[in-house]
């Protein structure tokens, strides 16, 4: 890859003032498959100074011409998909197919919502006959990206911030760093002005820390662990920024007696996708105690059946964890929830037969788990499904909103009145019911440790703005 050790700072394809080589693991076969390097706090200066140059003129830059950027941006972005999805398949080890289908078609996705959503919303709101209210945008901003999905989170908070007039420096994931290059280099093609987007690789001590308590950073948007949200948030503390946090899930699946056996195998396959690594993942089932066996039965079935293999190869099945480190967490909370006496159904510790190198984990059942155990408090961020028993609503209500989580929490019932009854008592910021998706433009975020602010859609574009108060605005 070409820019793969580069940086792109005020539209500009530069090395770093330091060279700091760091490799980048095919999770599939443990080889490096790519090296980039580090940035520095010469480069998180640059690309800052950059940001905060190009602010004044692009804060002001006409709306049509904004969106004709975007959808420029929007075709380069399909027409080169296909890059997208082997870089993201190598880099974090989805299946190829999955990569394209889902990884690929997330950016796109979501870019497509924010253009509508654009294009509808006024920066002007009358409040009284003689006052106005103003939209504005924030500054600058620091991106900080997550490794497991790639595109979805970079469009999710560049396209947004960028729509609205501020100017972004993105820190992709030192993990999985080369989508962000592509990236990057689609925003050089589609021919936004030098300082608008800048990005520089690096981890989350170096140039995420220094982005973070940098004074010149109006706001930062992270996605991440809910450990590396505190420490962004008390970096930032001391200049005052605006913090935006997307971080850990661990979602309740409650599956009511009525509920049809598509729903109990759909809750199993949704927590295995993406081999569990999806902050708004269903890792508990709780499962009403009439259809315990059944569900349980189920949920084996899937997790017995899901085939495991290498992200290059085609056909639908799950891949790697991202990392050694990774893949060690997760077998280190299997063996947790054996000790603790979760019964153990499926899967376990070690690879899956027939696979002796690469992150691979075995899709993992653990029936009779109690809330107070590791594997139904602590994010796996693995293909780990923890099933529990529940009574009563009152007890699955209990049951899922014991956590310090609050992302998404998922019902099963064809019961409305008691779908929406639950509804309203789960303490998340998204109830998925019966397997129905979101749309387009749906804000995404949590609740507690979850973190704050909204993403996605008319909610992600305010995200990024300040509200001025002008009084007299009428001619006297």
């Amino acid at each position: 890859m070409q820019n793969a050790r580069n940086f792109y700072i005020n539209g500009q394809w530069v090395a770093p003032a330091e060279a700091n080589d760091f490799p980048v693991i095919d999770p599939s076969t443990e080889e490096v498959s790519e090296t980039i390097s580090l940035g520095g706090q010469a480069d998180t200066d640059a690309a800052v100074a950059a940001a905060r140059a190009a602010f004044d003129s692009w804060s002001v830059v006409p709306k049509a011409e904004k969106m004709a950027l975007l959808r420029k941006l929007l075709e380069v972005y399909n027409a080169r998909s296909e890059e997208l999805a082997v870089a993201m398949s190598k880099e974090m080890g989805a299946p190829i197919k999955m990569s394209r289908a889902a990884q690929v078609g997330a950016g796109s996705w979501h870019l497509e919502g924010f253009l509508k959503a654009f294009e509808e919303m006024s920066f002007e709101r009358d409040f009284t006959g003689s006052e106005k209210t103003l939209l504005e945008p924030i500054g600058v901003c620091a991106m900080i990206t997550p490794w497991n999905w790639p595109m979805n989170q970079i469009v999710l908070k560049v396209v947004p911030a960028i729509a609205v007039g501020c100017t972004v420096v993105l820190k992709p994931s030192e993990i999985s760093p080369l989508s962000g290059v592509i990236f990057a280099e689609f925003m050089d093609e589609a021919g936004f002005p030098p300082g608008v987007f800048n990005m520089v690789n690096g981890d989350g001590a170096g140039v995420g820390s220094q982005l973070s308590a940098h004074e010149d950073v109006e706001m930062v948007s992270f996605t991440g662990s809910s450990r590396a949200g505190r420490l962004i948030s008390k970096a930032a503390a001391d200049t005052l920024k605006r913090v935006s946090l997307e971080l850990g899930g661990k979602g309740a699946n409650i599956v009511f007696a009525d509920a049809d056996e598509k729903m109990m195998r759909y809750g199993a396959d949704r927590c295995f996708r993406n081999s569990g690594q999806s902050c708004n993942a269903p890792t508990r089932m709780l499962v009403e105690a009439s259809v315990y066996d059944k569900a349980l039965e189920l949920a084996v079935e899937v997790a017995n059946t899901t085939h495991v293999g290498p992200a290059s190869e085609e056909g639908k099945h799950i891949g790697p964890v991202v990392s050694e480190l990774q893949y060690n967490k997760i077998q280190d909370l299997i063996q947790k929830g054996i000790d603790e006496g979760a019964r153990l159904v499926a899967g376990g510790l070690g690879r899956p037969d027939g696979l002796n190198r690469g992150y691979f984990v075995k899709p993992t059942v653990f029936a009779d788990v109690t809330n107070d155990m590791t594997v139904a408090r602590e994010e796996i961020f693995g293909p780990v499904l923890s099933v529990m028993k529940f009574e009563t609503e009152e007890e699955a209500i209990r049951i899922a909103n014991d956590t310090p989580y609050g992302l998404t929490n998922y019902i099963q019932t064809p019961d409305t009145e008691k779908r929406r009854r639950v509804a309203r008592r789960l303490r998340s910021g998204m109830v998925e019911t019966n397997g129905q998706g979101f749309a387009q433009g749906s804000p995404f975020g949590g609740y507690k440790q979850s973190g704050n602010g909204r993403e996605g859609g008319t909610w992600g574009l305010e995200e990024f703005l300040e509200v001025k108060a002008v009084s007299g605005w009428a001619a006297e």
